[in-house]
Parts: C-alpha cells; sequence; structure tokens
C-alpha cells in the first residue's frame, strides 16, 4: 500500500486542507486598548505579548479618563491575520480591559508620532540641518553653538525620513513617543 501524499491546500473538499484561510502574509496593525488605570494592568498586557512571542513595535500608554480612571493603550504590532487575531482575544480577555480596537480594520485613522533629534554639526551642515527642518516643519527646542534639538510631529514614515536625511549631518542621539491613533470622523 502506497503512502498518502497530500499537499498543503490539495484540495478545498478535502478534510485535510491544511492551508490558512487567513493567509500567511505578515501585516501591521495598530491596536487601541481602554484598560482600568491601576498597577500591573500594563504590565499583564505586554506579559501577554511577551509570554506568546509577539513583537511591539510601538507602544504608548495614557490617562484619559480621570474620573473613571481608564488608561488607553496603542500598540503597533506584526503579525499574520490569524496571530492578529488571537493578540486582540487573548487581551480581550483580561479582567482590567474594557475595550480592544483594531484600528487597522475598522477604518480610516489618523496616527502620530512624536520625536526629539538631537543634530551636532558646524558651517554648512549645520544650515541643511535647518532648512530640512523647515521644510518637514520640524522645531527647534533647544541650540548651542555645536547642536540642535529638533522636534518633529507626523506619521512614522515622516519621522523616519526626516531621520535618515539627518543621518549624514551629524545625527547624535533620537527620542520618540510611540504611534497615537484614532479612529477618524464620527
Amino acid at each position: 500500500m502506497s503512502a498518502l501524499s497530500l499537499k498543503k491546500g490539495a484540495s478545498r473538499k478535502s478534510a485535510y486542507d491544511l492551508k490558512n484561510p487567513l493567509g500567511d502574509l505578515v501585516e501591521t496593525h495598530t491596536i487601541a486598548i481602554l484598560v482600568d488605570n491601576e498597577a500591573g494592568v500594563l504590565a499583564r498586557v505586554i506579559g501577554l505579548f511577551a509570554g506568546r512571542g509577539y513583537n511591539i513595535e510601538s507602544l504608548t500608554v495614557a490617562e484619559v479618563d480621570h474620573t473613571g480612571h481608564l488608561s488607553r493603550i496603542t500598540i503597533v504590532t506584526t503579525g499574520t491575520p490569524a496571530v492578529i487575531e488571537q493578540i486582540k482575544a487573548q487581551v480581550g480577555r483580561i479582567v482590567p480591559v474594557h475595550e480592544v480596537h483594531d484600528l487597522t480594520v475598522q477604518g480610516p485613522s489618523v496616527e502620530r508620532e512624536l520625536a526629539m533629534l538631537k543634530v551636532s554639526g558646524k558651517g554648512v551642515d549645520r544650515v541643511e540641518a535647518m532648512r530640512l527642518a523647515d521644510i518637514f516643519r520640524a522645531s527647534v527646542v533647544d541650540t548651542t553653538l555645536e547642536s540642535f534639538v529638533f522636534e518633529i510631529t507626523g506619521t512614522p514614515d515622516k519621522i523616519d525620513a526626516f531621520v535618515d536625511l539627518m543621518r549624514p549631518l551629524g545625527l547624535t542621539e533620537i527620542a520618540r513617543t510611540g504611534v497615537a491613533a484614532m479612529l477618524r470622523g464620527a
């Protein structure tokens, strides 16, 4: 008797259809989580990611309702559609979590990030750094005779582009806040 040879996803009618219906494409998702503002909640949410080997590309947390003691956690993560669904389901089961929203699939959203960049340089590099900052609408928040500290707000792609242009001009330090996001419209 010959061995049964099955190919992955060989037939839609087969009981052995092993093809993932959600696909294997890795996607980036922005997830907003409304939680109780109490000690240990952030550690529990982040522990879920760490315990299962999920990566967090960006993380922001702040209290959004002082009277209701609620905080909003915004996480940017990557994974296959199945992994993203698993993340949302598991985060939603944590006791102090009130709401979980995948802003990537719920509709158009606005994403912003704040960054500060220290650029050291003299002469032509200093002039070029100021010119680029003006183009990107970055503000000078501190200056010395040898360096500038620029503040820039925008999408992560805009900040990445600004950082790439500042590297050859003497970029020495970067501080980024992470993505803050919200659905557009009513």
